[in-house]
């Protein structure tokens, strides 16, 4: 399983830079880097941080897919 990922797509509509939605949600500019590139999957908390930031829940920015 594959975990896909629509964070990107708010942070561009929110008109955020990833540094400063890692400075939101406390963690590092390459750790949104790599989440958004499907290299790093989150921690329920930030997972949530995220969706937080958006006024999003977490299924709407995360999936689980076959491949």
């Amino acid at each position: 399983m594959a975990l896909k990922t629509k964070v990107k797509e708010y942070r561009e509509k929110a008109g955020l830079k990833q540094s400063e939605l890692a400075e939101l949600v406390h963690a590092r500019r390459e750790t949104i880097v790599h989440l958004e590139n499907g290299r790093y999957n989150p921690s329920l908390k930030l997972a949530m941080d995220i969706a937080n930031v958006f006024h999003a829940t977490v299924e709407e920015l995360f999936e689980f897919t076959d491949n």
